[in-house]
């Protein structure tokens, strides 16, 4: 079993920066975030595999958001910079405990989620 805690949304102006944190207890292999916006269906962010051997980013975002992982804490952050008001949304920590045929990006490599962060970027 697997339990998240995020942390670190919250209110910005457009081009400010947030950085979301994911704490994690047991085991962890990929990691990543995800956000949804009203209206709107889940939507991949980024993800970080295990050992920090590879990241994946959404195309939107590349350039702005960095993912990172300390192994240590077993915990993932999520730096965004340079935020737009299109970046607007609950954004979720995900957490796979094992290794699995889904890629990083895809939510269905994921078995353990976050309670979601509102992330609100103003213009």
């Amino acid at each position: 079993q697997v339990h998240l805690v995020e942390s670190g949304g919250g209110l910005v102006q457009a081009g400010g920066s947030l950085r979301l944190s994911c704490s994690a207890s047991g085991r962890t292999f990929n990691m990543g975030w995800f956000r949804q916006a009203p209206g709107k269906e889940r939507e991949f962010v980024a993800a970080v595999t295990r050992q920090s051997l590879n990241t994946y980013y959404r195309d939107s975002v590349k350039g702005r958001f960095t993912i990172s992982r300390d192994t240590a804490k077993n915990t993932m952050y999520l730096q965004m910079n340079s935020l737009k008001p299109e970046d607007t949304a609950v954004y979720y920590c995900a957490v796979s405990d094992r290794s699995n045929s889904w890629g990083p990006p895809s939510p269905n490599g994921y078995n353990y989620w976050g309670q979601g962060t509102q992330v609100t970027v103003f213009s």
